[in-house]
C-alpha cells in the first residue's frame, strides 16, 4: 500500500537560474527533474521556473506559486536540482522544511541526496534543523557578548543628543532662521526650539538697560555744557533722583 501511495504522488519541480548570461538555461534543470518524476511514477502537476531571479530574495514568482500550491495541499512532493535553487539561507530552508512537514508535503533535491520521503532524508532534515537552531542561538550569544563589552566601554546606544545650545542661541541672535541654524549646527528642529525657548525663560540678570543708565565715570552735563554731576557710582536717574530728594 505505501508503495501504491508513493507511486501516485503529485508533484511540482522547481527550477531558478539567477541571469540569462553565461549559458545558464533553466531547461537543462526542467529536464532532470522530468526524468527522476518519471522513474519514481510521480505526476508533475506544474513545472515552476523563475527565470532572472537571484536566490537572496523570496519575492519571486515562482516561490509564491509553490507555496501556495503546498498550503493548499494540492501536491505530494516539491523537486529540485539543489537546494540552493529553493531557499536563500539556513534559516529559509529549515523554517520552509519544518512547515512541509506539517502539511506533509515530501521534498526532494536530486543533487544534494536529500529525499524527505525516506528515513535516511527526514533524518538530514532534523541534522539541518539542529544546525539552524545551533546557528541562531550563537548569534544570540555573539550579540549579547558584544554589547555588554560595548557597554563596559562607556559606548552609548540609540540616536546622539545634540546640546550645543550655547551656538544655537548665538545664531538665533545673529538673526539666523531655525533652518538656518539646522543646516550649520546639525540639531533637530526639537532641538533648536526648545534651546531658544529656554534662553527666553533665563534672562541674563543685572544686565543694565541702555535707555535708563549711563556708563559709570560718566560726567553729565547741563544745556551750556557745564558739568552737573559725577555719576562715578550712579546711572543718570539715580543722580537726578538723589539731587531731588536733596532739594
Amino acid at each position: 500500500m505505501q508503495c501504491d501511495k508513493m507511486n501516485f504522488m503529485k508533484a511540482v519541480t522547481y527550477s531558478r537560474v539567477s541571469t540569462s548570461h553565461h549559458n545558464q538555461n533553466p531547461q537543462v534543470q526542467i529536464e532532470e527533474l522530468r526524468k527522476a518524476c518519471t522513474n519514481r511514477g510521480w505526476s508533475i502537476t506544474e513545472e515552476l521556473v523563475d527565470h532572472g531571479y537571484s536566490g537572496s530574495t523570496d519575492n519571486r514568482p515562482g516561490l509564491k506559486r509553490l507555496m501556495s500550491l503546498v498550503r493548499s495541499k494540492e501536491v505530494d512532493v516539491v523537486m529540485v536540482v539543489k537546494m540552493d535553487r529553493l531557499f536563500r539561507s539556513l534559516k529559509h530552508l529549515v523554517s520552509t522544511l519544518e512547515e512541509f512537514e506539517k502539511i506533509g508535503v515530501k521534498f526532494v533535491a536530486l543533487k544534494d541526496n536529500v529525499d524527505y520521503s525516506t528515513p535516511s532524508g527526514r533524518f538530514f532534515v532534523q541534522v539541518l534543523g539542529s544546525l539552524g537552531e545551533f546557528e541562531r542561538s550563537l548569534l544570540r550569544e555573539r550579540t549579547m557578548m558584544g554589547l555588554e563589552h560595548a557597554k563596559s566601554m562607556g559606548k552609548k546606544f540609540g540616536r546622539p543628543r545634540i546640546h550645543d545650545e550655547a551656538k544655537i542661541i548665538e545664531l538665533h541672535h545673529q538673526g539666523k532662521s531655525y533652518r538656518e541654524i539646522q543646516k550649520e549646527t546639525g540639531a533637530h528642529m526639537g532641538t533648536i526650539s526648545r534651546a531658544i525657548k529656554n534662553a527666553q525663560k533665563s534672562p541674563v540678570e543685572n544686565t543694565p538697560n541702555p535707555t535708563k543708565f549711563t556708563a559709570l565715570n560718566t560726567v553729565v552735563l547741563g544745556a551750556e555744557g557745564k558739568a552737573i554731576g559725577n555719576t562715578e557710582k550712579y546711572g543718570v536717574e539715580d543722580q537726578k533722583s538723589d539731587d531731588e530728594d536733596l532739594v
